[in-house]
Formats: structure tokens, C-alpha cells, sequence
């Protein structure tokens, strides 16, 4: 017979992927984690896992045992949910997982409404500049940049938004405004990492940067960075031209947009949870508060408006 606790040891490790990080999560120390995996295996006459510097990662073998164990989970948390009735509580936590922009400039500001109206929710924000993994229960829900096709999730389209190439003032005054593309290979760029960017999405330079348009050598790159925040800051500081989000830049004084005409980047932001979270009231109420308040704010998003519309508590 499986032992529940083996199996949730198991679970966590093949999630977290590192025996730190899982024995942090399940209040075990690391030494102690080691030997009942170990443990497990040996029950079990079955390697689980591949050990190396990089990480645990499944075997063939804990592939097929991952499968069962999450079904396993799952019953388990909804049997949790109906016998204590948690499902219809308007309390408890609940961890947003979402783009560290959106998180920071949109999402932030509109959470404290929502935490006004139910003081009994605890909520985890987590803005970071990576996709959220749903599936390894990083989060109950995730915003992001590309639709997830991982199969058990409930994904919604939440909203739109736009983005255009912006300068300092300081910038525009010292080396000029650019009036077309072609101009763009005489500035300062400011950008992501190319090999470190965590969704094609995020890749708006390239197709602006067509080196038939601007030449050769093309456009230097004075900073780059994998956080959007970092790059606005760097605008905002006369490093150079960027894409940002509108919903960044327009609330920023010191940034002007150039060649409106030629650059208007359209993205969406995608909602999702996994079908037992969805279910959750609480999950719910914060899914259905999300869409109706970036509804209320698609100018603002779109950069057709300068101010955030706070909804009333």
C-alpha cells in the first residue's frame, strides 16, 4: 500500500524539481527529505528519479507515478474542500501569479479594493518577470502573456492591451526624435536579454529592426534587461528608446512616445487556473473581480488614457 505522506513527498519534489526548494515548502529539512525519497524508491524497487547538480528529474518510471499521484492530489483536495465546506468560504489565500509590469502598474492597485471588500481573503502576489508554472502549484491563478494549452486548466482571454516606443524628454532633446523606422539604427535602445526572454511575446524589437530598413550595423543597445521595470527606469533616465506598455509609460511624466505611426503593439493578458482551484469561491470572486475591473480600464490600457479607474469598495 502507498503511504499518502510518501506520496506528497514525491509530488512536491518532481514539482519543485530541487530537493531545497521542496523541503522548504513541505517544512522538512533537506537531509531528512533525501532519505525518505530514498525510502520511497526503495519501497517502491523503482527509481523515480535522476539525481545530478541541475536537479531531480523523473524517470520514465516517475512519469507514469506522477500521473496517478496528481489524480491521487486532486481527489484528495476536493474531498479537503467539500467535507470542511471551504469551497463556499469567502476566506482563505489565495496566490495570483502574473507578469511583473502588469502585476506592479495594474494589478497591485486593484487588488486593494478587492481586499477591501473581503477582508477575510489573504492574497500572495506574485509579480515576476517569468511565467507562473500552474501546474507545479506555484499559484491558484496566473495571468499571462500567451495562452496556456496545459491540459486540466481553465483559461479566459482577460484583456488587451497596447505598447509604444518611448524616450525621456532628456533623451529626445540629446540625440533627436527618430520620424521613421530607418532612424532607429542612429539611437540607444533599451530591451531584453534575447536568450533570457521567457515568451516570444515580449520579443517587440525584432520585427521593428529589420536590418534592410536600418541598416548596418544596426541600433546599438545601451541596456538590456530581463524586467520590464528595470527598462522603464532606464527611460525614464534618458538611457534610451524602449517598448513599454502604455499602461507603464503614459502614467510616467518625463516619456514621450515617438513614431506612433509605426509602432503600436497590441498583446493580450490570459487568465487560468486549474479546474479543482476554479471551483473555489474565493477563486472565483477574484477571477470574476479581475475581468470586470480591466474591462473598466481598456482605454487606460490601451493608452488612450492616463489614469488607472480604481473601483469603488
Amino acid at each position: 500500500m502507498l503511504d499518502w505522506q510518501d506520496i506528497q513527498i514525491f509530488l512536491e519534489v518532481a514539482r519543485s524539481e530541487r530537493l531545497t526548494d521542496a523541503a522548504r515548502r513541505l517544512g522538512l529539512d533537506h537531509s531528512t527529505l533525501s532519505r525518505r525519497t530514498r525510502r520511497f524508491e526503495q519501497k517502491l524497487n523503482t527509481q523515480l528519479f535522476e539525481r545530478s547538480t541541475h536537479g531531480y528529474h523523473l524517470t520514465e518510471a516517475g512519469q507514469q507515478l506522477l500521473a496517478h499521484a496528481e489524480e491521487m492530489a486532486r481527489h484528495a483536495f476536493e474531498a479537503d474542500e467539500s467535507l470542511t465546506d471551504k469551497n463556499h468560504q469567502l476566506s482563505g489565500q489565495i496566490r495570483l501569479g502574473v507578469t511583473e509590469g502588469f502585476g506592479t502598474w495594474v494589478i497591485a492597485p486593484l487588488l486593494s479594493v478587492f481586499c477591501e471588500r473581503h477582508p477575510g481573503i489573504t492574497l500572495d502576489l506574485l509579480a515576476l518577470p517569468r511565467v507562473v508554472n500552474l501546474s507545479r502549484h506555484e499559484a491558484d491563478l496566473a495571468i499571462t502573456v500567451e495562452r496556456p494549452v496545459s491540459p486540466g486548466m481553465v483559461t479566459s482571454r482577460l484583456c488587451d492591451y497596447r505598447l509604444r516606443l518611448y524616450g525621456s524628454r532628456g533623451y529626445l532633446e540629446r540625440h533627436g526624435t527618430p520620424s521613421r523606422l530607418a532612424e532607429l539604427g542612429r539611437h540607444r535602445l533599451i530591451g531584453y536579454v534575447d536568450d533570457l526572454i521567457f515568451s516570444e511575446q515580449l520579443n517587440y524589437l525584432d520585427p521593428l529592426l529589420d536590418p534592410a530598413v536600418v541598416g548596418q550595423p544596426g541600433p546599438h543597445f545601451s541596456i538590456r534587461s530581463t524586467s520590464v521595470t528595470t527598462q522603464h527606469a532606464a527611460a525614464l533616465r534618458g538611457a534610451g528608446l524602449a517598448v513599454l506598455p502604455c499602461f507603464m509609460a503614459k502614467t510616467s511624466e518625463g516619456l514621450e512616445s515617438v513614431l506612433d505611426d509605426e509602432v503600436a503593439i497590441v498583446r493580450q493578458f490570459w487568465i487560468t487556473a486549474r479546474q479543482e482551484q476554479r471551483r473555489l469561491a474565493r477563486v472565483r470572486l477574484l477571477w470574476d473581480f479581475l475581468r470586470e475591473a480591466l474591462e473598466a480600464n481598456h482605454a487606460f490600457l490601451m493608452g488612450e488614457a492616463r489614469k488607472l479607474v480604481i473601483p469603488a469598495t
